[in-house]
């Protein structure tokens, strides 16, 4: 059974499309003309473990913020394909993950309703190259929307922006790679209604 989802997107402001394979070993082919955030997927992919393609061509004349928000929202969708029915999997996932000074804690449910607490704001805001900071809820807000995800993002401390950042995007990997993994105990859909969402 193949766990792969793709998913385009074309508007004025972008252009996105994304593959990802489920069950993949942590490739990642990622170009966003956002360095700062090209390095933030492949570690999502790396850590995860996921294969993901993402080329995405904005309007970042203008800034970073539209190439951001719609790389989640197709990212999200190629995701919530790849799981369909979401039959067999963990469903729930959890990791707190330390970068240096920073340590940041993510819980999913991969439940098919959207929401998201962020508790992630580093002591700076800033830019890291020329990815803004305060795009980071706006990427996770559009991937759990959707993708169908409950996201509950915490940073517990740093000092150091990139490092915060970082710390939240291989934290959501991990809980978003364990919430997706195949169960050989669970024969269908983790729900007591039998259905998700």
């Amino acid at each position: 059974m193949s766990r792969a989802g793709e998913a385009r997107r074309k508007t004025k402001e972008t252009e996105v499309r994304v593959r990802v394979d489920l069950d993949g070993s942590g490739r990642a082919d990622v170009k966003t003309g956002i360095g700062f955030f090209d390095h933030m997927l492949e570690a999502l992919a790396r850590h995860a473990p996921y294969d993901l393609e993402i080329a995405a061509t904005g309007d970042l004349h203008v800034d970073a913020h539209h190439t951001v928000e719609d790389v989640g929202i197709v990212l999200g969708q190629a995701l919530a394909q790849a799981l369909g029915e979401r039959r067999g999997i963990r469903r729930y996932g959890e990791a707190t993950v330390p970068l240096d000074d920073a340590l940041a804690r993510v819980v999913v449910d991969v439940s098919g309703r959207p929401y998201v607490a962020f508790h992630a704001e580093p002591p700076t805001w800033q830019k890291l190259g020329d990815y803004d900071v305060a795009l980071t809820p706006e990427f996770f807000r559009a991937l759990a929307t959707h993708g169908g995800l409950t996201l509950h993002l915490d940073l517990l401390r740093g000092q150091n922006a990139h490092h915060a950042v970082e710390a939240v995007f291989k934290a959501a990997a991990r809980a978003l790679g364990d919430a997706t993994r195949l169960d050989p105990r669970v024969t269908g859909v983790p729900s007591t209604k039998g259905t998700l969402a």
